[in-house]
């Protein structure tokens, strides 16, 4: 599998006025382009921290990582704003959708960032909302504007979508759903999907598994027969 993304060496320190808090020392590993990777570790571990770099929402003290044969630990301001917005699908907890905007429009937003966007309502559709395009958030169930803000993500075919605990404000069959949603991006669109959680029990979906310990990479997994997440149990 052809590396796609890659960190070497990557270590982050925050500092708050006299004292010094280690988040990622000395990370590095591979994800290949087109895997579903899920990074696992406890609260703490640093796996945010690593999202966020990779995301281009926060930069590395040291080390180098790149997406593709780009280093985005050189890019300017500038350049990390592009790279957010043309290259990176992000899906969060909780869903951040705009409250007095419909699905549509919530969805429409990617179109405007980017120049190659897919249409919203198809997109909508994808995710198996073209019924609820007209509905504002607050009409929605929680596993609706998760899908909302999926089909946001996607709308703007990412090389790179991140998801940061995607399932955890939703009940376990929502989650299930949401989660087989984005491996279903990964297997039908080739989009590289990167998944953090503390729930072991996903690793099963993954092509690549990314154990997090204390700041660094206790462990790289490939796994040659990642499961379908309807078959998974937790």
């Amino acid at each position: 599998m052809e590396s796609f993304v890659r960190f070497e060496n990557v270590g982050k320190i925050y500092n708050t006025g006299s004292i010094s808090v280690t988040a990622l020392h000395d990370v590095s590993f591979d994800i290949g382009r087109g895997e579903v990777c899920v990074i696992v570790g406890q609260s703490g571990a640093g796996k945010t921290t690593l999202l966020n770099i990779l995301g281009g929402m926060d930069t590395a003290d040291s080390g180098r990582v790149f997406l593709g044969d780009r280093d985005i630990t050189a890019f300017s301001r500038r350049e990390l704003a592009d790279y957010r917005r043309r290259s990176v699908g992000f899906v969060f907890q909780f869903y951040n959708l705009i409250p007095n905007l419909t699905a549509l429009e919530n969805v429409e937003i990617a179109s405007q960032l980017t120049g190659s966007a897919s249409p919203a309502a198809e997109t909508l559709g994808r995710v198996g909302l073209g019924d609820r395009a007209g509905n504002f958030p607050a009409q929605l169930s929680g596993g609706e504007q998760q899908r909302v803000a999926i089909a946001r993500a996607i709308a703007k075919s990412p090389e790179l979508l991140l998801c940061d605990e995607p399932t955890g404000a939703l009940d376990y069959s929502t989650g299930k759903q949401i989660l087989s949603l984005l491996q279903e991006q990964s297997r039908l669109r080739g989009i590289t999907v990167v998944i953090i959680t503390h729930n072991s029990a996903l690793t099963a979906m993954a092509d690549r598994v990314v154990r997090v310990r204390n700041g660094t990479v206790e462990s790289v997994t490939v796994n040659e027969h990642a499961m379908p997440v309807e078959m998974i149990e937790w």
